[in-house]
């Protein structure tokens, strides 16, 4: 995006009497006790004082960070650029990711050198089709020397949470994921048990085999913030793989990857995000987008409120990664697709015709009138 057009989402507040630097020094010069002057103008420099000095700072450190887990997942993931900077984003969203792609383009080693690079605790559950909502959640244990039950807690338990498979488990343990993904807490015989922070379910599944499959139910697909598809990696990416490789037989092992994130940095960084300012216009910007499909002839379930919710936070996020405490229509468009396209349900000739979730999108995002 051009200068000229982010200077354009610069936040508002505070420009009223601030048309020149020289002019806000003389003001604050002739009142030099003046609360407003104080307010709208830096005392060192005279430039506009938004109230996000503290923000800009963690957002600088922020966008370093972020390349140092690039330079982590680099070590191990060739390529995939954009997918390294959604995850980040689903991160600092505080969202669960589905990782869409054919078998062997690195959809579990992302998520496990991921999950490496931060200091958390990870799990791994891998999704079968005689899997158990016990085997997910947990189950009680009988103490015979207490005569009591005690519940003992599943894999679910973790931090970052990587669910091999997905689509390979039954409907019943499928719905066993409803409650932990949308209200971070386990409720067993009764009683409830919340997760830690932070809690991120990362998922993977396979789109081109059927056979032990089951389709996610549009519920489950709906509490995933993004579905990141993994395509192949470009020639010249599949030959530095090879000669990364040519020389090694065993798999990589993980050991070199560095924890670049605690816990209390995450919270630090969604606190941040939370901060980043969203103009009024852009706001209206996503509404329409959503309620665009809602209404367009080649979708027949368009996205839900909870859609809007999820662009309008992974913007705040991918603005933050990108060192800025605004979002701008650029930031809205490249979450949009990621977004919406597991939440799109097609219709019959649409789907008869090739036409893809993403195509719609991208046509709608060309329809509507960006805000400058």
């Amino acid at each position: 995006m051009s200068t000229s057009n982010e200077e354009n989402y610069m936040p508002k507040e505070g420009n009223e009497g601030a048309n020149s630097p020289e002019e806000n020094v003389n003001a604050t010069n002739e009142t030099p006790n003046s609360e407003e002057n104080q307010a709208s103008v830096e005392p060192s420099s005279g430039t506009p004082n938004y109230g996000f000095e503290r923000q800009n700072t963690e957002l600088i450190w922020v966008s370093q960070k972020v390349s140092e887990v690039r330079t982590e997942l680099g070590k191990y993931i060739i390529g995939q650029t954009e997918m390294v900077d959604l995850l980040m984003t689903g991160i600092f969203s505080n969202g669960h990711i589905l990782l869409e792609g054919v078998p062997g383009v690195a959809k579990t080693l992302s998520a496990k050198v991921l999950s490496r690079s931060l200091n958390v605790e990870f799990s791994r559950i891998q999704f079968t089709p005689d899997m158990m909502p016990s085997d997910v959640i947990g189950t009680s244990v009988f103490n015979s020397k207490e005569a009591t039950f005690s519940f003992r807690k599943g894999p679910i338990f973790s931090n970052i949470v990587l669910i091999d498979e997905i689509n390979r488990a039954p409907a019943k343990t499928q719905a066993a994921l409803f409650e932990v993904m949308e209200e971070r807490q386990i409720t067993y015989d009764g009683t409830r048990y919340p997760m830690t922070f932070p809690f991120i379910v990362i998922a993977t599944q396979n789109p081109i085999e059927q056979e032990g499959t089951y389709n996610l139910p549009e519920a489950q697909l709906d509490r995933f913030l993004f579905k990141i598809k993994l395509d192949y990696p470009e020639l010249h990416e599949e030959e530095e793989i090879l000669q990364r490789y040519k020389n090694e037989i065993k798999s990589p092992t993980l050991e070199d990857v560095k924890a670049v994130f605690s816990a209390d940095e995450i919270a630090k960084i969604q606190t941040a995000v939370g901060k980043v300012i969203v103009e009024d216009n852009l706001v209206k910007y996503i509404a329409a987008i959503t309620h665009k499909t809602r209404n367009h002839g080649k979708i027949y379930l368009g996205g839900s409120p909870r859609a809007s919710l999820s662009i309008i936070k992974s913007s705040k996020a991918m603005a933050a990664i990108r060192g800025r405490d605004f979002v701008t229509p650029e930031d809205i468009q490249f979450v949009a697709v990621h977004v919406l396209n597991h939440r799109l349900i097609m219709t019959p000739e649409a789907e008869m015709e090739g036409v893809s979730a993403e195509d719609v999108v991208a046509e709608i995002l060309k329809t509507i009138e960006v805000p400058r």
